[in-house]
């Protein structure tokens, strides 16, 4: 068990390790990662197979732009086209911005929130696939960027900027497809409940030909009337329960 823990845990390693690298890693790394696991030439096959179906790149990037929507491209080509309106800054300009923002200055900051907001894109397309649009992420990613430049002060030096806000913005984009499948599932467990509401109330229902009273249904139905009363709330009424008169 302590194997499958360890196992578990260098796999998830060595995928944020891949997102941080733009979703690519070399198999010197996964091997470097499982070295202590003596693992076969097979088993690392198998890492590199699952890896690969999880959007990484073994060895070679992958086309991010592959796994994008016809409706995330065609939103991503209109946002591209806005951002080309920003300014264009050498990369001596870039890092006087840096300079700057971390020295607390108010512009500079705005500035560099420009800079960036290519590089939410980028990381938002590695996210791309997982039951989430790509402008939900996007907009995810420009909202950590905006709080990263303000956290700047706990920065030694400008080389840590973008490692710093590159994490910010995968961080939020990874807790956002969390927290949307989380919802996702909660929606299903409110949907099959009403299903089965309503289906025990149409059988019951036809059965005695008429509307039938949460009470009836709770009793022939083995559901308690807190979970009739629920699905009716939830669904804003069902079609074969008779509702007390208020």
């Amino acid at each position: 068990m302590e194997q499958e823990i360890l196992f578990a845990k260098t796999l998830e390693k060595v995928k944020k390790t891949a997102k941080e690298q733009g979703n690519v890693i070399a198999k010197h790394q996964i091997q470097e990662a499982f070295a202590d696991m003596k693992l076969d030439e097979e088993q690392f096959q198998m890492i590199y197979d699952y890896l690969t179906t999880s959007k990484i790149g073994v060895d070679e990037e992958i086309d991010t732009d592959s796994f994008l929507t016809e409706e995330d491209t065609n939103y991503l080509e209109i946002y591209l086209e806005e951002l080309k309106a920003l300014p264009e800054l050498s990369d001596g300009e870039k890092q006087a911005v840096t300079l700057s923002a971390l020295a607390g200055d108010k512009t500079a900051r705005n500035q560099l929130i420009e800079i960036y907001l290519p590089k939410v894109v980028e990381v938002a397309k590695l996210y791309a696939g997982q039951g989430v649009f790509l402008e939900d992420l996007i907009g995810e990613g420009n909202v950590a960027l905006a709080m990263g430049v303000e956290m700047l002060g706990c920065l030694e030096s400008a080389d840590e900027v973008e490692g710093m806000l590159g994490k910010m913005m995968m961080d939020a984009m990874e807790l956002y497809i969390e927290d949307s499948a989380a919802a996702d599932e909660s929606n299903r467990e409110i949907e099959d409940k009403v299903n089965l509401v309503a289906e025990k109330a149409e059988e019951i229902a036809k059965l005695l030909q008429r509307k039938i009273t949460v009470e009836e249904l709770a009793r022939e139905a083995e559901l308690t009337a807190e979970q009739i009363e629920e699905a009716i709330q939830m669904s804003g009424g069902i079609e074969f329960i008779e509702l007390p008169s208020k």
